[in-house]
């Protein structure tokens, strides 16, 4: 897994609250799965960003 840099967090990130409720339905196979690139929690939160912002996202 590719590791993330720390990034300053988004307004539309995903609370430590949010994700306990969300990641038991993502998680299809473990986190150390070698199929996976990158953190979960990340790919939600872009799709979360991407979904708040239609427009910037789209403009990129």
């Amino acid at each position: 897994m590719h590791s993330t840099p720390a990034r300053k967090p988004y307004p539309s990130d995903v609370s430590d609250e949010e994700w306990s409720l969300v990641v038991p339905y993502l998680t299809l196979m473990t986190e150390a799965a070698p199929q996976r690139d990158y953190p979960m929690r990340e790919l939600f939160n872009a799709l979360r960003r991407k979904r708040a912002n239609p427009l910037v996202a789209a403009a990129r």
